[in-house]
């Protein structure tokens, strides 16, 4: 059972649809086939998914706001045999023969250089939940609210999948509308929320005095100390968890109260790290008789168990042979009243050989000299953005997260220099 928009879908109901569906396009079990799938109608989607999955097919779930052609590019790219784009009748791409076992496939956020495919096995994503469900046991009195893309393996493996393993109702909120979203969760006795970062942040502002989320869970991208103050106030319980593309989630945090703080990782996975804030390591993690993933995140492991994370490793910022974290210099900024958000990037220096700029927006104009006399109290030297630029809006990939290699390639052509600029001296 799974309720979308107010309405409820039994199982019988996919079933029925997954069969027509099958029949349709051919889908028998045992299939190789490998499908792009874009449809913009939620039930349809999923009846689809469930219909190629018990097939044992292969699908690339691709996001509904995606035009075509840059759908068909995405399908190409994951050497799909066929895209069905909000339709039944599919656009043959490439005719591959023999036998291909069945696997999820997912394209990489792509924020440190171009996305590529990921491909996941049915089974690895069954001890997936099978892992998740056995470690993180504190929502089995929830509901599931999942307020973020069926596409995405959050939404998906972790919102959708996981809700079914425990015999919950999976509620689906397809309305981007933050009002209509806490309509909804206060008609809810135990609402869990799983949602983008900005989205609960913008929650977390609209509530009134008194009133709290239920439960949260973030995932995605590191909250900025500032954003994670405000919703950790807000919410009675708030989780978090960590994962990437190549082996989905890694660790899950209980009870959230740091926003660095990971979580404890899942059993069906190993990793290794650095071992304390001074001897931080890449976090690299593999499953048993797998290969080592490495995720280019640094971080480490407390004596605990939790895993902390500290920088993704291809974001941080050398100026003058000293490491610069960005996210240290975000949560200075947001802490200033006024600024709203903020993302701090790397810019060659032919004198340090890197310095850091800075985007950020306000609910007021902010000039970059109270910017600089900010930071000063807050950020050693070599810490201090040397290029500031206020905009209207943080450029946000559809997931929530920031490609810092995508805002410095921007501001390098000049794109953000209209909006305002300003060189600290």
């Amino acid at each position: 059972m799974i309720q979308i928009d107010g309405q409820l879908y039994d199982h019988a109901h996919f079933e029925e649809a997954g069969d027509r569906i099958g029949r349709q396009i051919g889908l028998d079990a045992g299939n190789a086939g490998r499908y792009a799938v874009c449809f913009s109608n939620t039930v349809e989607w999923l009846s689809f998914f469930f219909a190629i999955r018990r097939a044992g097919a292969s699908v690339l779930p691709i996001n509904p706001a995606t035009p075509y052609p840059a759908a068909r590019k995405l399908a190409m790219t994951a050497n799909c045999d066929r895209l069905f784009y909000n339709s039944l009748t599919a656009e043959v791409l490439e005719a591959h023969e023999g036998a291909r076992p069945g696997r999820l496939l997912h394209m990489s956020s792509g924020t440190t250089g171009a996305a590529k495919c990921i491909a996941r096995s049915w089974d690895e994503i069954g001890r997936e939940v099978e892992s998740y469900v056995a470690t993180f046991r504190e929502p089995e009195d929830m509901t599931p609210v999942i307020a973020c893309p069926t596409t995405h393996s959050y939404g998906l493996i972790c919102g959708i999948l996981v809700a079914l393993k425990r015999g919950h109702v999976p509620v689906i909120v397809e309305t981007g509308n933050p009002k209509h979203l806490l309509k909804v969760l206060r008609e809810i006795e135990r609402p869990l929320l799983y949602s983008s970062p900005a989205i609960l942040h913008t929650l977390s502002r609209l509530l009134p005095e008194g009133e709290k989320l239920y439960a949260a869970m973030t995932s995605g991208t590191l909250l900025p100390d500032p954003w994670f103050t405000q919703i950790r106030a807000k919410s009675e319980h708030l989780f978090q968890q960590y994962g990437c593309s190549e082996s989905g989630c890694i660790a899950i945090n209980p009870d959230m109260r740091a926003a660095a703080d990971m979580g404890f990782v899942l059993p069906h996975l190993k990793a290794s790290t650095g071992k304390g804030a001074d001897d931080t390591g890449e976090i690299v993690v593999k499953e048993d008789g797998g290969m080592a993933i490495h995720t280019r995140d640094l971080g480490y492991r407390r004596e605990d168990g939790m895993l902390v994370f500290v920088s993704r490793m291809d974001d941080m910022i050398n100026v003058s042979g000293l490491n610069v974290y960005p996210g240290d210099v975000e949560d200075a900024v947001m802490a200033m009243p006024a600024v709203t958000d903020a993302v701090a990037f790397r810019k060659n220096d032919r004198f340090a050989g890197e310095r850091v700029a800075l985007l950020y927006s306000a609910s007021q104009p902010v000039s970059s000299r109270d910017i600089r006399e900010w930071c000063s109290r807050h950020l050693a030297s070599h810490q201090l953005p040397m290029e500031m630029v206020q905009v209207e809006e943080i450029p946000r990939q559809a997931n929530g997260k920031i490609s810092r290699r995508d805002v410095a390639a921007r501001y390098a052509a000049g794109e953000f220099v209209a909006l305002g600029t300003g060189v600290a001296s």
